[in-house]
């Protein structure tokens, strides 16, 4: 056992056991996700994200140990996020017949998303840090973290609120958008990247190359409409 212990305090030291953690606990969701047969509710992501979880409190290991290793992942998110301009270009055509539409939906969505978050917290009695770390939560998490922070909420709850809401639409996102019965992929696709962000495009790009195209669109169209419309709305909420 003492032996063991010395072999844990040695691996725990090195960045590649988390790197190595987080991919590994990826591929067992992924494969989790593919045996259920593409069920939406066995997401890979969140069945990698309880994992990992379980495995640092069970080790007692901090998130700071655990992120020297995982920023290798996190460096990645830049790069995959560019490349999703890839299906974008060559969507462009019909990107740009449709340009004002496009605009005038994110806008809308974008709107919604940060009034309805703000008026759920304050019904249910939350605190202004928490209302206010709560609306940002249907943009990618450094642009969210960004616009708490300026605002003068939580930063930190708001990452926590992004990740879930990216997860919840991967989730149930297409199930709504079916009952509702939106068929075409590119409104889907908006719906999904302005709702959803970064985990919600991924999951668009699985069902077509066009929802994912436009989900790209909306995501970051979405930051920056959020990044513009919310405080405007803080304003105006916090001076009633």
């Amino acid at each position: 056992m003492h032996d063991l212990r010395d072999i844990w305090t040695y691996l725990s030291a090195s960045p590649l056991l988390h790197l190595t953690l987080t991919l590994v606990a990826y591929q067992i969701g992924l494969a989790l996700y593919r045996r259920s047969g593409l069920n939406p509710l066995f997401n890979p992501v969140l069945l990698a994200v309880i994992l990992v979880v379980s495995i640092l409190m069970a080790t007692n290991t901090h998130y700071e140990t655990y992120f020297s290793g995982a920023q290798f992942v996190h460096f990645l998110l830049g790069p995959a996020t560019v490349a999703l301009a890839i299906p974008l270009y060559r969507q462009f055509e019909r990107v740009r017949r449709s340009a004002l539409a496009i605009l005038v939906s994110i806008l809308a969505g974008s709107a919604t998303a940060v009034i309805s978050a703000i008026m759920i917290g304050w019904g249910l009695g939350a605190s202004k840090d928490s209302i206010i770390s709560l609306a940002p939560k249907s943009v990618t998490a450094p642009v969210a973290m960004g616009i708490t922070e300026q605002l003068g909420g939580l930063p930190s709850l708001t990452a926590v609120l992004v990740i879930l809401t990216g997860i919840l639409g991967a989730m149930i996102g297409t199930h709504i958008l079916n009952v509702l019965g939106i068929k075409d992929w590119a409104a889907r696709g908006l719906a999904i990247g302005t709702a959803s962000h970064g985990i919600g495009t991924a999951r668009a790009l699985q069902e077509h190359e066009v929802a994912g195209a436009f989900s790209g669109l909306a995501m970051g169209i979405n930051a920056l409409a959020t990044a513009a419309i919310l405080p405007l709305v803080w304003r105006w909420f916090v001076g009633n």
